[in-house]
């Protein structure tokens, strides 16, 4: 394993921010492995994942069993860390101006279509090299002002040639799911199956350019712009969201870290016989289907149904009780689907969001993503 430290300017003199990035196996060999952890940095189950990681990451680089190379960054977010208010840990949003750690990563398509539009043609390596080396020329022309945009461009510099990335996040309160682009929906499929994953939630935009689809749509933009030249889809990405904040134990980081590593063994980047891709728990199913349960009044929360259960239309998944009059609100569902999510809070405001169902038919548009 190797250590590299890099250094995020901090929000005034003399403060400075270390992104700690560990590596494994051969230095710029292929495939590259991205893997990082708490870009919503109150997210802490992605904290031990990676733990768990780098102690298994470790072991088979000294078996000599790490075929590329594997970037893991067990913390993806030191600013929002480090973020208290009265000593609440505030990790998902920027409280210098409040905005999500997870949005408007930088988009580099127009850039590198610009420079390679006479360049692309019939030979997929020859173009996958060269759209490689336009997006990391397109990124380090970027003049990044606070810390927050230092983060985002050194995380997207580790990531925008990777092979693979995983970007790994929790909900509130969940059964494990990912997203992930339409077309990679059968790349990810054995992961989403070796960790049980109850949803995988697809689009082709989400909307606000969120990590994962800063390193993957550039490729299918770049697919749709040149239809005539060979661009494969070579920089795949997903969001893993396993489980809520409170399910942190090692039993859990050991299983998910087992996981990913049966899946990367699977896609050639770890030697060894990966075991069988078990059934998936739940076809995958567009994110635009996802409905999003929201409280129509204040009140107490006592949920009728768990993370992960089948639900149908009609269903009553929650129940709203006014403490002073006494009266309950019923909240139900309006499609089918699986409860993948819902809210930790227990006394709600009105609007506030109690859960989302994932439902195979679509009834969103526009920004599909959580604030």
């Amino acid at each position: 394993m190797r250590r590299e430290t890099l250094s995020i300017p901090g929000s005034t003199s003399g403060l400075s921010i270390d992104l700690t990035v560990l590596r494994f196996g051969t230095p710029g060999a292929n495939p590259k492995i991205y893997i990082q952890a708490g870009l919503h940095a109150d997210e802490t189950p992605g904290h031990l994942t990676a733990h768990h990681l780098r102690q298994r990451l470790t072991a088979l680089e000294d078996a000599g069993r790490i075929k590329g190379e594997v970037v893991l960054i067990p913390v993806a977010n030191p600013i929002g860390l480090a973020q208290q208010v009265n000593g609440v840990f505030h990790g998902r949003f920027d409280l210098s101006d409040g905005g999500n750690f997870n949005r408007y990563f930088p988009e580099l398509t127009d850039e590198v279509a610009e420079v390679l539009a006479s360049q692309l043609g019939s030979d997929s390596q020859k173009n996958v090299a060269l759209i490689r080396s336009a997006l990391k020329t397109a990124l380090a022309a970027r003049k990044p002002v606070t810390p927050t945009d230092h983060l985002k461009h050194l995380l997207l510099n580790e990531a925008i040639d990777a092979d693979i990335v995983l970007d790994i996040h929790c909900d509130s309160e969940a059964a494990v799911h990912l997203y992930t682009l339409t077309p990679q929906a059968e790349d990810f499929a054995p992961l989403g199956a070796y960790l049980g994953a109850k949803a995988v939630l697809l689009a082709t935009e989400s909307g606000d350019n969120p990590f994962d689809e800063a390193v993957s749509r550039p490729w299918l933009q770049l697919q749709e712009r040149f239809p005539a030249a060979a661009i494969p889809l070579a920089g795949l990405a997903t969001t893993l969201e396993l489980r809520g904040r409170a399910d942190v134990s090692d039993a859990l980081a050991s299983t998910d870290s087992e996981a990913i590593l049966n899946y990367l063994t699977l896609r050639g980047a770890i030697a060894g016989t990966p075991p069988t891709v078990p059934t998936p728990a739940a076809p995958p199913t567009p994110l635009a289907g996802t409905e999003a349960l929201t409280a129509p009044r204040p009140g107490i929360v006592v949920f009728e149904k768990e993370v992960g259960a089948s639900i149908k239309a009609g269903d009553v998944i929650a129940r709203l009780i006014d403490p002073v009059s006494g009266e309950e609100t019923l909240v139900h569902a309006t499609t089918d689907g699986v409860l993948f999510a819902r809210s930790t809070g227990r006394f709600v405001h009105a609007g506030k969001r109690l859960g989302k169902i994932a439902g195979a038919k679509e009834i969103r548009s526009g920004k599909l993503l959580s604030p």
